[in-house]
């Protein structure tokens, strides 16, 4: 069978949202804008300022009014690529939420969060199962807690067990004194106490670190995410249930919980995520290729740092510039993200905000087009399986028409 592109790359800057949503009021984030904070940012406090170009001209800054552009990355006369914006519409702000409506399963159902701690039937079953006391049992940033309470954990080897403004329940160990192994196996039974039918949480994060004392600890790659099985059929499930093929890099596998996926690949950081967006480029695959690169979320977004998001964003565009130079002409790129996570903002939780959409194929016959504010990022979901003429749930419109 012959479909318009063979192959989709879509990607993920996860947290890279662009503006306030409708609904941002609902989560105290009036006036959030990741993208325009970090231009303005770098604008103001760093020489020559915020520079995207693979993004601007593919048309990132053309989704924005020109009276208010991102700093760096102003519009463009002529974009290569198609642009615009969607709207999440999930009920929670979690990457859970944005990546499950990509794929057309929007989240409209209550997720559980506890801003006082855990219940302590949770904090029993976890000392009982791991033979480990819990410590500190309320929000937390993840890099602050293991300052405030890594070296009480080396000493004791009791559990950090921590949460945030989202739905999961997190917990951190000192490698050295809980090997991942095991810290993994406390995740996994956690997991199965927030399955439901009372409490149902989004997902489970076992967070290792390593160092010699509180000034050097570091988080590790050894993250592992325990998502709750997806409710219902994503677009993964109707594409891999259709023979196609259905690759993914980074944690998007563990937030679908690995169901619709053939082929996956973790990551150490974006730039192993990139190095595995080009391997995957590099195969002869008929699908989908659903990318997740995490640390503008996870390295800078919650700790505020407005200067390691820009020039992690400037990193992803050198890289980028390779993607689009080794596209095939039945190819389609599309670049997003899941929920903002404004640097400059208060607090250290997710903003609820737009994500931007950006299209591109070499072969494009009317590039340069804007996509409009989707109405729901199922949007995208649908556009995939509109090329490969798999019929879906009915979420989303397809704008495939749009980007042929």
């Amino acid at each position: 069978m012959t479909y318009r592109y063979k192959r989709v790359f879509a990607i993920a800057l996860d947290s890279i949202g662009i503006g306030e949503a409708p609904d941002a009021a609902k989560f105290n984030d009036v006036g959030a804008d990741t993208l325009g904070h970090i231009g303005k940012y770098f604008a103001e406090n760093v020489d020559g300022g915020l520079k995207l170009p693979n993004l601007q001209k593919l048309g990132l800054g053309n989704i924005r009014p020109a009276d208010d552009p991102i700093p760096g990355c102003e519009p463009v006369e002529h974009p290569i690529g198609d642009f615009g914006k969607m709207t999440i519409t999930s009920w929670g702000n979690d990457s859970l939420d944005g990546h499950w409506e990509m794929m057309c399963l929007p989240v409209k159902f209550n997720m559980s969060f506890f801003p006082e701690g855990f219940p302590q039937e949770i904090v029993d079953k976890l000392e009982k199962f791991s033979g480990r006391k819990v410590i500190v049992n309320k929000p937390y940033s993840g890099t602050e807690v293991i300052k405030d309470y890594g070296e009480h954990q080396m000493e004791t080897g009791d559990l950090i067990l921590y949460t945030s403004g989202d739905s999961v329940l997190q917990i951190a160990a000192h490698e050295d004194v809980i090997p991942v192994d095991e810290l993994y196996r406390i995740c996994e039974y956690a997991r199965t106490l927030i399955n439901g039918p009372e409490i149902v949480m989004g997902r489970v994060i076992a967070r290792p670190y390593v160092g010699p004392d509180k000034d050097h600890f570091v988080r590790t790659a050894n993250r592992h995410d325990y998502g709750l099985e997806p409710t219902e059929d994503t677009a993964l499930d109707f594409l891999h249930n259709a023979g196609i093929d259905v690759l993914t890099v980074g944690k998007t596998y563990d937030i679908f919980s690995g169901h619709g996926v053939d082929k996956f690949w973790r990551n150490q950081s974006n730039m192993d995520g990139m190095d595995h967006v080009d391997e995957a480029m590099n195969e002869d695959f008929t699908g989908l290729c659903f990318v997740n690169l995490v640390d503008f979320d996870a390295m800078y977004g919650h700790r505020r740092n407005a200067l390691g998001d820009g020039q992690a964003l400037m990193d992803f565009d050198n890289r980028l510039g390779t993607v689009l130079a080794n596209m095939h002409d039945d190819d389609l790129l599309i670049i997003t993200a899941d929920h903002g996570n404004d640097p400059t903002y208060t607090g250290t939780d997710h903003t609820r905000e737009y994500v931007p959409l950006l299209a591109y194929s070499p072969s494009m016959i009317h590039p340069g087009q804007s996509l409009g504010i989707r109405s729901t990022a199922s949007d995208m979901g649908a556009t995939i399986l509109d090329n490969f003429q798999v019929a879906g749930n009915g979420n989303g419109l397809s704008f495939l028409t749009h980007v042929a």
